[in-house]
């Protein structure tokens, strides 16, 4: 499928479009990038452009956003708030992903349905609807077009790309219009990593086959999904890109405020180690849920010193591990002292999240007896597949288990190089 690059955004809008739609599927294109950071320019997301434009994408249409509190301008205003009183847009329905549009629940759960109190929209809830079911929320809110405005973390298990992916199925299903105003995605993207998902292990941690770390903006993905996953019935899809982001920028060079796009997800550091070390969710080890350092705290009762010096002595690329000792307020280990180790990025430039996650595991089963794998082999969901559980109880090292997805690896990198709109 042939995607459209056409439309230009000039300064406040007066040149072009922000939005060109072809075959189904559009995107806008960004203007030249002149960099950020610091001494450099502020990045702007697709909202900032959206607004900057006059919403004139949006003019005669009832208006419903998929967004949560990191849906927010430059000055740390909600989105929701800003366009609700504007008499340029027609914003007449809110939807809910998995922590709630105001963010008042925890790792899955949901707001339900209410009317927000600060603006008297009515709020539905999206987490865990799809297909039909979603479409007839859409269908029952009387909206023409869906927003989709939610920060991304850059790995497959964060579920707010699969809330996009579910939104286009049943977008198309209602006959309804999306847009998706895109952000950074906070560790880059320059590269994908880790094993592709094998379909038949797809749940609401990865539906479909893209990478553990899959390298893409929100808006990005959602072209790729438009044309590889529903290219016989795609969604009625325009993006509007960002400006001035590059490929190679994590959050802290782009000059926009972080806010946490889930309560475990506190900082962009999170962000960074998250997409390897989220794998010990499907382990009986504590992934650091209940700690101040979320995913970079890994540990259980009965770990010792020799976990961090097992990690530490395969010498990976830009990380250091510490003995560290640690009592969850919340999550496994509640209220208990447990060992482990703390996981220290020193060169976030050279180092490889998912390849670090799984010599975390090879390592950890290594040096504690107490080492498992969640009853309901949840490992399985998050890398994908059986192999790398399969591999690692057989005693493969880091090096064999990181060949073993390679192959898979090189076909998606290929395939996505087609729906990604930014250079750097």
């Amino acid at each position: 499928m042939s995607l459209s690059r056409r439309g230009v955004l000039a300064a406040g809008g007066a040149v072009g479009a922000l939005a060109a739609t072809a075959a189904g599927t559009g995107s806008a294109t960004a203007s030249p990038a002149h960099g950020h950071g610091p001494g450099r320019g502020r990045v702007r997301t697709g909202f900032d452009r959206l607004a900057a434009d006059g919403y004139r994408m949006l003019r005669g249409q009832k208006v419903g956003i998929v967004t949560n509190p990191t849906g927010i301008t430059a000055d740390v205003r909600h989105i929701v708030d800003v366009m609700h009183p504007d008499p340029r847009v027609e914003l007449t329905a809110v939807f809910g992903p998995e922590h709630g549009f105001r963010g008042t629940a925890q790792a899955g759960g949901s707001e339900g349905r209410y009317d927000d109190p600060a603006t008297g929209l009515p709020v539905y809830d999206t987490y865990l609807k799809n297909g039909r079911d979603l479409a007839d929320v859409f269908t029952a809110s009387g909206v023409d077009t869906v927003l989709f405005d939610i920060q991304d973390a850059g790995a497959r298990f964060y579920t707010y790309i699969w809330t996009l992916y579910d939104c286009l199925e049943a977008a198309a299903l209602a006959g309804k219009r999306v847009i998706v105003l895109d952000r950074p995605n906070p560790v880059t993207g320059r590269e994908a990593l880790g094993p592709v998902l094998d379909p038949a292990f797809g749940t609401f941690v990865g539906r479909r086959e893209i990478a553990q770390a899959h390298g893409m903006t929100v808006a990005e993905l959602a072209l790729f999904f438009n044309a590889e996953f529903f290219h016989e019935r795609p969604a009625r899809l325009d993006v509007v890109t960002m400006s001035g982001w590059r490929r190679s920028d994590f959050f802290d060079a782009t000059g926009l405020p972080w806010v946490p796009p889930s309560p475990n997800m506190p900082t962009p550091e999170t962000a960074v180690v998250y997409p390897g070390t989220c794998l010990f969710e499907g382990t009986n080890l504590s992934e650091g849920r209940g700690t101040t350092r979320p995913f970079e705290l890994l540990g259980a009762e009965g770990v010792d010193h020799r976990w961090a010096a097992a990690a530490n002595a395969l010498r990976l690329p830009g990380v250091a591990f510490r003995e560290a000792y640690f009592a969850p307020t919340f999550s496994k280990f509640a209220g208990k002292t447990v060992g482990g180790v703390q996981v220290h990025v020193h060169d976030r430039e050279v180092f490889d999240p998912v390849r670090t996650g799984i010599a975390l595991l090879v390592t950890a089963k290594q040096t504690w007896s107490g080492f498992a794998w969640r009853p309901d082999n949840w490992i399985d969901k998050l890398t994908g597949n059986t192999r790398v559980r399969t591999m690692i109880d057989a005693g493969a090292d880091t090096d064999a288990v990181v060949r073993a997805w390679q192959r898979d690896l090189s076909a998606f990198r290929a395939k996505r190089r087609k729906y990604l709109r930014y250079g750097g």
